[in-house]
């Protein structure tokens, strides 16, 4: 899968940590920054991320931050884009299966690296209920 990942400074140790994790397991991952852990402002690497799934480029994108909020406030801004924050197992599985998320953000002070790890392989791996909640999505996305 393609996959566009960006962070703000407060989110780069994870970004840099998943990247390896999705190269591992195979994944195509597009890094759009920030690239260290400098005081930096995150719409200028979050929208490019974003705009490259809305654009087809991706598939996905993974968002970070120190809480994941901003970042998903701004990924929302992008039309087609649908950007779950996430917080464990749970709300990422729902993201996807309920809401069709093609985005997740989550904060790096937030949550142990274990449970981003466990967030990102279910972001990607888990089906959309298209049966129950198409009708939904379509009146989002208009």
């Amino acid at each position: 899968m393609r996959i566009a990942i960006a962070s703000d400074h407060a989110g780069f140790d994870y970004k840099e940590r998943i990247k390896r994790h999705l190269s591992a397991a195979g994944h195509e991952v597009t890094d759009f920054g920030t690239d260290s852990d400098a005081a930096c402002d995150y719409p200028k690497f979050i929208r490019p991320a974003a705009e490259a799934v809305a654009r087809g480029d991706c598939e996905r994108g993974i968002v970070l931050g120190g809480s994941g909020n901003g970042e998903a406030i701004v990924a929302n801004r992008i039309p087609g884009l649908r950007c779950g924050v996430c917080w464990d197992a749970e709300s990422a599985r729902l993201a996807r299966r309920h809401n069709d998320a093609n985005v997740i953000s989550f904060g790096q002070r937030m949550i142990a690296f274990e449970t981003a790890l466990q967030i990102v392989d279910i972001f990607l791996s888990e089906p959309f209920d298209a049966g129950r909640h198409a009708r939904r999505i379509a009146q989002i996305d208009t």
